[in-house]
């Protein structure tokens, strides 16, 4: 590997592979290029945002875990940022610090992406450091606000049962179809031709309605559920009928979470939410122009202290679906010229900037993606540089291992 930090950083070469087998331990980077791609992202920042291209392969989510296991052990990193709600983030970090029970069964009510034996795996790394560092331990967070959750489900259910058996199967009609999203998203139910038809945001605010007309409800419990029922939905990907999120509140989470406890923190996302710029989902009409995400706003409040890394691929079985190699016109076939497992470049040097900025468009594999439709399954920017600081490159990608 190369280590001059003007020029584009490749990996040594990875150990030879058994068929159809990895060594354990082995990835597509070598540990020197992670220790220096680790001190060169952690020059001056406050708060790296690491997006992947997609959340399906372990090959990009072992680059992004083992730079935050640098950043914390040679960088002094506290904090680690999961796109997820704020009450099932302090349910791992509970477990982090030592809480009860096992890292799969803490993840059963996490976001369905995160359910996967890497995730366990990174769990039970920040637990063991945590361990032997018990006055400086990681914390986690979430960019999310408090959300609907399996168990708000039967307690509503429970209550009618108890207090207006003859609603039962009417609340139970609308409930039923619609927690089946927080296993597969609703949208992703829509692309795989199993969704039951009518929109989940419409069933929550029809069984909101026959709970708040229960004799002698007020604002008690089973409201305040129902109304994180009916939100969820709602502000959906498929109840909002869009991608882009609420990212003003996720960067304010962020940002102030971060300076409410002075931590150097690790974001963890999509690319989409955390370029430092404006962002054009595929075939996006151009008059509705970029849109912001998480990683704009921080970079506008923290300059140069939100640092944005972006970890793509060329091609591979995602076990979910199998990706075929790029077209000319991604960013991905470009970088994906060389025959190496992996490289990095960092865009915030001049020459590599001059090299490597302009236009881009980088390909995005979500829960909806489609080998046939694969042109237009990208994420755009108008600088690649503005975008992102560091880029990383996996050449071949393989499927994440997902829990029980």
């Amino acid at each position: 590997m190369t280590n001059d930090t003007t020029a584009l950083q490749d990996s040594l070469p990875a150990p030879v592979e058994t068929p159809g087998q990895r060594p354990v331990g082995a990835g597509p980077l070598s540990e020197a290029a992670l220790d220096a791609l680790a001190d060169a992202l952690a020059v001056e920042a406050t708060i790296i945002g690491i997006g992947e291209s997609t959340r399906f392969s372990r090959d990009t989510f072992g680059i992004r875990d083992q730079l935050f296991r640098r950043l914390v052990r040679r960088h002094g990193f506290r904090a680690l940022a999961v796109q997820d709600s704020a009450d099932v983030a302090a349910d791992l970090d509970r477990y982090v610090r030592g809480g009860a029970g096992s890292a799969e069964a803490v993840l059963a009510g996490a976001w369905r992406p995160w359910r996967t034996a890497e995730m366990a795996e990174a769990l039970d790394w920040i637990r063991e450091f945590n361990r032997d560092h018990p006055d400086d331990p990681v914390r986690v967070f979430g960019v999310k606000p408090a959300q609907a959750r399996s168990d708000d489900y039967d307690a509503v259910l429970d209550h009618v049962r108890a207090s207006a058996p003859e609603l039962l199967a009417d609340v139970a009609s609308h409930l039923d179809p619609i927690r089946t999203a927080h296993d597969i998203d609703e949208h992703v139910q829509r692309a795989r031709g199993t969704h039951p038809g009518r929109p989940f945001a419409e069933h929550a605010r029809d069984a909101l309605a026959l709970i708040r007309a229960l004799p002698g409800i007020g604002d008690d419990d089973v409201v305040t559920r129902m109304r994180l029922i009916e939100s969820f939905h709602a502000g959906s990907v498929a109840g909002r009928g869009s991608f882009t999120s609420d990212t003003a509140r996720e960067a304010d989470a962020l940002s102030d979470t971060q300076l409410r406890t002075g931590l150097r923190m690790v974001y963890w996302d999509g690319i989409a939410h955390t370029a430092a710029a404006g962002t054009t989902m595929g075939d996006a009409a151009p008059e509705s122009g970029p849109q912001p995400t998480a990683g704009t706003l921080l970079r506008e409040r923290l300059g140069a202290r939100y640092v944005s890394v972006a970890i793509g691929f060329h091609h591979g079985d995602l076990g979910v679906v199998a990706v075929p190699e790029p077209g000319a016109d991604l960013l991905d076939a470009r970088l994906g010229e060389t025959d190496t497992p992996a490289r990095w470049l960092d865009l915030r040097h001049d020459d590599v900037r001059r090299q490597w900025d302009g236009p881009a468009r980088l390909r995005v594999i979500s829960g909806v993606y489609d080998p046939a439709q694969d042109a237009s399954q990208y994420v755009a920017v108008a600088s690649l540089a503005d975008a992102f600081d560091v880029l990383v490159h996996v050449r071949r990608a393989t499927p994440v291992r997902w829990l029980a």
